[in-house]
């Protein structure tokens, strides 16, 4: 009998807190979501359309409650990526942050998120060491996203998660 009544209440508190009504909180528009990168990403060897992780390296905070874990995996995508060559033009990588997704599995978009890094131009010292010496060309800069880089993210309109 104790056996019983012990698996009943377990399964009535498990029914309940099956229909607890989760709480829910609206992110605004413009709100800013300090992320880094999870990874690095060279602009040689990257490919548009790679996707790129980062991360959220603080709690968001809304109505004094965590709407945005510290950790939490937001996505972007790579729209530009050129190596630097050897007459010293430059290498640049660009990627775009797009989303976020929640522990609850709801989507957060940002606007006007971007990672843009452009690696140094050699190009004016290449042609004078050309033209003096006929010494091979110097490399432009390199673009490369180390792993540990900090941006900040802008939310794109009000969004409602659950948390």
């Amino acid at each position: 009998m104790k056996n019983f009544l012990l698996s009943l209440t377990i399964l009535v508190s498990a029914s309940l807190s099956c229909f607890a009504q989760k709480e829910q909180v609206t992110i605004k528009a413009g709100t800013i979501v300090p992320l880094e990168a999870t990874k690095e990403v060279r602009g040689a060897k990257a490919h548009v359309g790679e996707p790129v992780d980062f991360q959220v390296t603080r709690d968001i905070i809304v109505d004094g409650r965590i709407a945005i874990p510290a950790g939490s995996l937001a996505k972007g995508v790579v729209y530009e990526a050129k190596r630097s060559t050897c007459f010293g033009t430059r290498g640049r990588l660009g990627i775009k942050i797009r989303n976020l997704i929640t522990p609850n599995g709801d989507i957060v978009n940002f606007t006007s998120s971007d990672v843009y890094i452009k690696g140094n131009n050699r190009t004016p010292v290449s042609v004078v060491v050309f033209c003096l010496t006929c010494l091979p060309f110097p490399c432009g800069g390199k673009a490369i996203m180390k792993v540990g880089y900090e941006v900040d993210a802008t939310v794109a309109s009000n969004t409602t998660i659950t948390i």
